[in-house]
């Protein structure tokens, strides 16, 4: 029986083990959430407001085809290796307790499905209190039914926003006015060009319409080429500054207004999490996406990806994608007829995904920056800092100020870094997930220690 290892279960990541289940294979599901369904599918306990929820019925149908699945929850992966068989090293457990358990599982082939998580562009005072990223206020409202505060101001750019407006005023709190950085004109021109493409994803125009809906419901203002330049406030958030922007995200002088808030969610697009397939040593494309074959094959034998790390498309499109992966680990030959229908979804979800360039970051957002503004909030690096060492090499850049070496590892800050200095980012040697010194002992049989001590492998293990 053929081995699969999941690695993610949001929708690209379900769709795959159900698929792979469904095909005979025997499957290993891995999250560190504690439970099933991702950012997208985010479930409390004891509250689940169908308005604040997508696709439910599909939801249960995916949950349902896991059955047979071993389903690991509140599991980090800290390592995994290449090789026949592909190996995935886990830590089942809360992610700051003692005590979690580690296992190793084999595999004959591995699904990468990850997801990505907000990009969030810093921005003077960004660190106040009542600042947060806009997919923190969505799942604080899907998960909790709690709102950021009373007058929230929502910025930043992409159709994630829409949704995050609508689950602020569903709860009763006040969107302020939303704030996005592409102009109008851009808006339509891209998402306007062969519109014919575009009507294979029809399920999305309803979607729309129930946003549009609700910001005309609300008398919610939605102003189109801007930005937040400047968050105001002194123990937590009083105001923003609201200004035009140029067609490269450059404040344009003499356009700034001032919009009372007592919070802000910010959110500019999402970067995907490829912690585990630049270990497993996939091809990491030029726009930092994992390369993939028709099958959702990497570069690497037997590891497949899926879902948001190999382009930002949405549910559907994971869920596609997910399918797709799932029959191929399981070894099911291309010209099976199950393929069909995964297939043409994705072709049709594509079409949408592209014109999400349309809301993609440009360069000149980094002059809204001021020399005191905080860019790496883990160890408190202002731009200051970082303008100083932007002649060294990145590692010396790292080394002297920090920048990318606190708790989250780059994860929020590496790609802003990498703007403001013209670099690469930090995403090179990347770290999966945070391990105790003391979990790493307790992995290592004393044999092994006494076999191993004194070979240079061991010796230099932790690396430079």
């Amino acid at each position: 029986m053929t081995r699969v290892v999941v690695i993610g279960a949001g929708p690209a990541g379900l769709a795959a083990a159900k698929a792979a289940s469904g095909s005979g294979a025997e499957v290993v599901l891995v999250d560190e959430g504690e439970r099933v369904g991702g950012q997208f599918w985010r479930h409390h306990s004891d509250f689940t407001d169908p308005r604040l929820q997508h696709q439910l019925g599909r939801f249960a149908a995916v949950r349902e085809g896991i059955e047979n699945v071993r389903v690991l929850t509140s599991t980090s992966v800290w390592r995994v290796e290449t090789g026949t068989p592909l190996r995935v090293h886990v830590l089942t457990g809360p992610a700051d307790a003692a005590g979690r358990v580690g296992e190793t599982l084999e595999a004959d082939a591995v699904v990468v499905a990850t997801g990505a998580h907000d990009r969030v562009l810093p921005v003077p005072g960004w660190t106040l209190p009542g600042v947060t990223s806009a997919g923190a206020a969505q799942a604080m409202a899907k998960r909790d039914a709690l709102t950021l505060g009373e007058r929230t101001v929502v910025a930043g750019a992409g159709p994630f926003l829409l949704p995050v407006a609508q689950s602020i005023a569903l709860l009763g709190g006040e969107v302020a006015e939303v704030v996005e950085a592409a102009s109008i004109g851009t808006i339509v021109r891209g998402w306007g060009a062969r519109a014919w493409e575009l009507t294979s994803a029809a399920g999305k125009a309803g979607e729309l319409g129930s946003y549009v809906a609700s910001l005309v419901r609300h008398r919610t203002p939605y102003r189109f080429g801007s930005a937040v330049t400047r968050i105001h406030g002194t123990d937590a958030v009083e105001a923003v500054t609201v200004q035009r922007i140029d067609p490269q995200w450059r404040p344009i002088p003499g356009t700034e207004r001032t919009v009372e808030c007592d919070s802000v969610a910010l959110g500019h697009g999402f970067t995907p999490r490829l912690e585990a397939a630049i270990q497993f040593g996939c091809d990491i494309s030029a726009d930092r996406f994992v390369r993939v074959d028709s099958q959702q094959l990497t570069s690497i034998a037997g590891v497949y990806a899926a879902g948001e790390i190999t382009g930002i498309g949405g549910a559907d499109a994971a869920l596609a994608e997910g399918e797709i992966a799932g029959l191929a680990a399981a070894g099911i030959p291309g010209a099976d007829l199950r393929y069909r229908s995964p297939l043409a979804a994705r072709r049709r979800m594509r079409a949408f995904a592209a014109r999400l360039d349309v809301h993609g970051i440009r360069p000149g957002w980094t002059a809204w920056l001021q020399d005191d503004t905080v860019v790496c909030r883990c160890e408190n690096v202002r731009k200051a800092t970082l303008d100083e060492y932007a002649d060294t090499s990145s590692r010396g850049m790292r080394l002297a100020t920090r920048a990318g070496l606190g708790a989250c590892q780059g994860r929020t800050c590496g790609r802003s870094v990498a703007d403001i200095l013209g670099g690469s980012g930090f995403d090179h040697r990347p770290v999966l997930s945070s391990v105790r010194i003391g979990e790493l002992a307790a992995l290592v049989s004393p044999t092994e220690c006494e076999d191993d001590r004194h070979t240079p492998e061991t010796e230099f293990a932790g690396g430079s």
